[in-house]
């Protein structure tokens, strides 16, 4: 077997072995990333990333930061800051924060580790820069209010490109051969790098809008073209001013995401799948070049440097950044408790480092080392200590094991009444009035709206919910509210009621599992079915399950007949009973049912 074969197969088995991983016992897959980065590299010596990629490496490297913030812009959502307030934060963030933080962590280079000025300048803004890449999955962990949440996350993808780009700058300003030029890089660069990035990103969004819009581009072909465009995007904007175009890939996603105009989401769908790759295989390539002893060599002053990043420079920038906000101070103090660094950082100093060793810059080896020792130390920090943090401030959603019911019928209002009644959160939407208006009536949760719309979707408050049960009558309407909410909740956890008519059966087989979600009751378990049933006297009960009192015992007093809808556990979590997958009761379980008009007034004995 060819052991460049080998290599290359051993990064991408490593990287998404660690993201299944971190999935699977919830932490942060980038702690694991590195740890497999380190060990195929200087522990085992698998992986020679020099070796490997040559020249390539960082080319391809750029290309996947590059894929990674257009996926980000992407995501972002102008309601969103809007509807939390939190604009004017991250703008601060973003200009007086990045500045404050490119100060003081300059400083505390200089002083704490004793790099040469230049390089304590060039570190401390490399570290402005978080990531959407560490904040993503740290924040799906936390589940902190959307306030806190968003203005996070807006940070995290903006912050990058505005971080690299200064880092640039001083780079430029270090190798300049005299103090007349670098004077000029400094005030000039900036200007251009905003200029060009903003400019080309604009076009590069605009091009492909156009063509998407009058259908130049087939189907099959738009997530290629559209990779193809970043690309494209890159490298212009790279070429008329140096690394500005990060910020024009950026500001790509951010215009794609606003507009109306063209459908972008089967295009997010692919970006996010790449830029799960992309993550895997970049921090275990990047990690892959390290050595244990440059590691070693900066653990003692890099552990002080790493403390005084996280007590002292992240809650200034966060100070400065909310005075006069309406943030409270505990919605502060998890901002302050939020600042790892991320793959951007990792790559633009391992570019910078190569060139500042190759024009013999005094100190430049000790610089991927430290950085990489820096995003270790923040990521395990603030992966361990923020979430406990925000529990006891308060500033953390409920756990999302509540229901989102689209359709408001008889039945569909009882179950929702009987899993409220017993703690758990529910929301009941729907387009037909009058079944907002009963279940109004009942004092249930509601929203009156379409499901299927966008802007309906991102007005609605998912606190505490983390499953869809499309109940309607419409089959069609079930199953489009299933995909729309499929990348809200997963796959996993988007339900719809069996098809009604003759021909369900054949039809719940003809349709792909992903063109609806799953099945809930049981086979025959349609919206008719569940209405007559109610309508004939049926009753939507719970009982607790015991030792003595179990699933058999619960058939012999409600029946054979009774439908099981939901289980809540005794930990809170709630199971819908699905066709594909029903959860096993068990002792102190709460069994949520619809039984017959002739067990309705059964008490269990």
């Amino acid at each position: 077997m060819s052991s460049d074969l080998l290599a290359l197969v051993s990064i991408l088995a490593l990287g998404i072995g660690a993201q299944w991983l971190a999935w699977r016992i919830k932490i942060p897959a980038i702690l694991l990333l590195l740890a497999a980065g380190v060990i195929a590299g200087p522990v085992t010596g698998l992986v020679d990333p020099d070796a490997l990629f040559g020249d390539m490496l960082f080319a391809g490297v750029s290309l996947a930061v590059a894929v990674i913030l257009f996926e980000g812009g992407l995501t972002l959502r102008m309601s969103e800051l809007e509807r939390t307030g939190g604009a004017a934060v991250v703008w601060r963030l973003c200009s007086v924060g990045a500045l404050t933080t490119w100060a003081l962590a300059a400083a505390g280079a200089y002083w704490i580790v004793g790099l040469p000025t230049e390089l304590a300048v060039l570190l401390g803004a490399v570290l402005v820069v978080t990531g959407p890449t560490v904040i993503g999955p740290l924040l799906r962990q936390l589940q902190v209010i959307d306030r806190v949440g968003s203005v996070l996350k807006w940070e995290g993808i903006l912050i990058d490109p505005i971080g690299a780009i200064l880092a640039v700058l001083v780079f430029e300003v270090i190798i300049a051969a005299a103090p007349a030029d670098a004077t000029s890089l400094a005030l000039f660069g900036l200007l251009r790098s905003a200029l060009a990035g903003i400019a080309v990103g604009a076009a590069g969004a605009g091009l492909l809008i156009f063509l998407l819009r009058n259908y130049y581009v087939p189907d099959y072909l738009q997530s290629p073209v559209s990779l193809t465009a970043v690309g494209a995007t890159l490298v212009a904007s790279n070429a008329l001013q140096h690394e500005s175009g990060i910020l024009a890939v950026t500001v790509m996603g951010l215009a794609l995401g606003a507009q109306r105009w063209v459908p972008v989401r089967h295009i997010l769908e692919f970006k996010e799948n790449l830029r799960v790759l992309f993550i895997s295989t970049l921090f275990i390539t990047l990690a892959a070049r390290l050595e244990l002893a440059e590691l070693q060599a900066v653990a003692a002053s890099g552990s002080v440097y790493l403390a005084s990043l996280v007590l002292i420079v992240r809650p200034i920038c966060v100070v400065v950044s909310t005075l006069g906000s309406k943030l409270t101070w505990t919605e502060r103090a998890v901002l302050m408790a939020m600042a790892p660094r991320g793959i951007v950082a990792a790559a633009v100093v391992s570019v910078f480092a190569i060139e500042l060793v190759a024009h013999d810059v005094p100190g430049a080896a000790s610089l991927v080392p430290l950085t990489f020792f820096i995003i270790a130390g923040t990521i395990v920090i603030y992966a361990l200590l923020t979430p406990p943090l925000a529990r006891r401030l308060g500033v953390t959603k409920a756990p999302a094991q509540g229901v989102l019911f689209f359709g408001a019928s008889r039945w569909a209002r009882a179950a929702a009444a009987a899993l409220l009644a017993e703690g758990v959160n529910v929301l009941v939407v729907d387009d037909v009035y009058r079944n907002i208006r009963r279940a109004r009536m009942e004092e249930l949760p509601t929203r009156y709206g379409s499901p299927m719309s966008e802007v309906f979707k991102e007005s609605l408050d998912l606190d505490g919910i983390g499953k869809l049960a499309a109940v309607t009558s419409n089959d069609q309407a079930n199953s489009l509210a299933a995909l729309n909410y499929g990348e809200t909740f997963g796959r996993s956890e988007v339900y719809q009621l069996a098809f009604e008519g003759e021909a369900a059966p054949g039809l719940d087989r003809a349709v792909p599992m992903h063109l609806r979600g799953r099945l809930l009751f049981g086979d025959d378990m349609s919206y008719g079915t569940l209405s007559d049933r109610m309508a004939a006297g049926g009753r939507v009960k719970v009982t607790r399950l015991s030792e003595s009192f179990g699933m058999d015992e619960h058939r012999r007093i409600y029946g054979e007949t009774a439908v099981a809808l939901f289980l809540i556990r005794e930990d809170g979590s709630v199971l819908v009973f699905a066709t594909d997958r029903a959860p096993e009761p068990k002792a102190g379980d709460r069994i949520v049912c619809l039984v017959d008009a002739e067990h309705a007034d059964v008490t269990q004995q």
